[in-house]
């Protein structure tokens, strides 16, 4: 019997195709990447086309106002990343947003010190990314032009679309968060977020994509909407200049990677926290996690162990590296260090680590493509928390993220905020070499859940062998910032019981703790892809 079935034990088929896969957090996104595929577009056109159409019909995770990451490896055998992550802005400095948000909560001026960085709102608006992320894609690597690629996102936009249940559950946040005319009018409806399956048009959004459509990213960065969104942020009392967009320009960085067990792991490097999933798989495989049985409890033990040894390390060291030197996090010699301090019960001693980066709980998308001729992609696209800071850029439809969130305003933190300096960065592509012609895209979402997710699914593909499918929709767990570690409901209660007599603080959480994910496969000329229900996730091929 194959043994891919005999494994099979999961809700539904990993899917496969001749000439391209798509999985996305979303069925119209995933439908939109395999319009792109059969119009005659590779991975990399699919994957700007599925993000685009994700700003439109999954408005609740993602938008032009964040940014865009990629891994990719393409037909030709080169393995690479993109980052398109924007800064703070160059006038934005500690004292300056500290006296600036002592200003707005009434503080007295000249004891601002105890002030700190809010969730949301104008100090924490960073360079968004994206435009010039999805131009720069399509431009090195991609079939067709922006103005192809956004058709679909525009189509959606203009001509509407039903929403889903969680989507619809996730937009009553902008209820709360829009307090401007401008923004409540753009994303909601008689004042309130649409209900399941109304058909929505997001028309000003719209009119955004078409004009970056003809015009390029420029519109955004040296045009109009760049005005728009450095007047939106200034209005609101932050430090956003035309300038600051302007100076803007899309990296092409070394992916850093480990040998698993075999197989190579790629992730992005700082100011990512790709290093934290490098770091735990090889802390895994100094004390061998993925030997145990996939049902005891030691596997999770040791897995998890592995994990908070590497969040403690990288919530202490990744920043961005142009302003901090970041130490060999992900070498053999810095694990075997740390897989000492790792023991059959739980160490009390080793923190999870806080960065002050509000972001144990971010949502984000991520999607992957494969083609028939070889190019594999990862990408993934994120305002982070939602619709972001609450801030949308005036008539644009376009709302702004958050990710400066994620700064410290103590001048000794490693991530402190300073002029032009990028954030912690939660978002993790994630690529596999299992063999010379086996390649794999993948990713899971969610926070400081993102590379917990990733030793997950690596874990169950490279050490137990797992089918596509399977490997993502096995139960999952994870480390919180408050130490303790959550179970989803489906992990066996004796496993639960047992973790709890090695000294963790076990508690039980909603599938929807644990993070989406999507794969992509390239296997000797065969494409597959998967995606599991802990939110819309679709995975078509043809």
């Amino acid at each position: 019997m194959d043994p891919d079935v005999d494994r099979f034990g999961s809700r539904r088929s990993t899917v496969y195709g001749q000439r391209g896969v798509v999985a996305a957090s979303q069925p119209l996104a995933s439908e939109a990447g395999i319009e792109v595929l059969r119009d005659g577009g590779n991975a990399f056109d699919a994957a700007v086309a599925t993000a685009a159409a994700l700003n439109v019909v999954e408005p609740t995770s993602t938008g032009l106002g964040g940014d865009v990451f990629a891994l990719y490896r393409t037909a030709d055998g080169e393995v690479g990343a993109m980052r398109a992550c924007g800064g703070a802005p160059a006038g934005a400095t500690v004292e300056k947003v500290r006296e600036s948000l002592a200003a707005d909560d009434d503080i007295d001026e000249g004891d601002p010190s105890g002030v700190e960085m809010p969730t949301t709102g104008a100090q924490t608006v960073t360079v968004p990314g994206t435009a010039r992320g999805w131009e720069a894609t399509a431009e090195r690597f991609g079939e067709f032009g922006l103005n192809r690629l956004l058709q679909p996102a525009i189509r959606y936009a203009t001509e509407g679309y039903p929403v889903s249940e969680v989507i619809a559950d996730q937009w009553t946040q902008g209820e709360d968060l829009f307090e401007s005319d401008h923004a409540r009018e753009a994303y909601l409806f008689d004042g309130e977020s649409p209900s399941v399956g109304q058909r929505v048009t997001l028309p000003r959004l719209g009119e955004s994509m078409e004009l970056i459509a003809e015009a390029g990213a420029d519109a955004v960065y040296e045009g109009e909407i760049g005005e728009a969104i450095a007047a939106e942020v200034q209005a609101a009392g932050g430090f956003m200049t035309v300038e600051d967009l302007a100076d803007f320009e899309v990296e092409w960085p070394e992916p850093v990677s480990t040998t698993y067990n075999g197989a190579e792991v790629y992730e992005l490097p700082p100011n990512n926290q790709g290093l934290i999933a490098l770091e735990a798989l090889n802390v895994a495989a100094e004390v061998g996690a993925g030997e145990h049985d996939y049902d005891a409890p030691e596997r999770v033990h040791y897995f998890a162990e592995a994990l908070k040894m590497a969040f403690h390390d990288g919530h202490r060291y990744i920043t961005d590296p142009a302003y901090e030197e970041v130490p060999p996090l992900a070498s053999a010699a810095w694990a075997e260090r740390r897989a000492a301090e790792v023991g059959e019960t739980a160490n009390r001693d080793a923190s999870f680590g806080v960065p002050d980066a509000n972001a144990e709980d971010a949502d984000t998308v991520l999607l992957t493509v494969a083609d028939e001729a070889g190019n594999v992609v990862s990408y993934i696209n994120s305002r982070f928390a939602g619709f972001g800071s609450g801030l949308v850029a005036g008539e644009t439809g376009i709302a702004l993220q958050n990710r400066g969130s994620s700064f410290s305003l103590d001048p000794d933190h490693p991530n402190r905020l300073e002029p032009g300096k990028r954030p912690f960065h939660t978002l993790m592509p994630g690529l596999i070499r299992f063999d010379e012609d086996d390649w794999a895209a993948f990713g899971v979402m969610g926070g400081y859940m993102q590379p917990q997710g990733h030793v997950q699914v690596v874990s169950n593909l490279v050490d137990y062998g797992l089918p596509l499918q399977r490997a993502l929709d096995e139960p999952r767990w994870r480390y919180r910032e408050s130490g303790e570690l959550a179970l989803e409901p489906r992990v066996d209660g004796a496993v639960a019981a047992k973790l709890s007599r090695k000294g963790h603080d076990v508690r039980t959480l909603p599938p929807t703790a644990f993070g989406g994910a999507q794969i992509a496969r390239s296997r000797e000329g065969v494409l597959s892809a998967a995606t599991e229900p802990r939110k819309d996730g679709n995975a078509q091929g043809y």
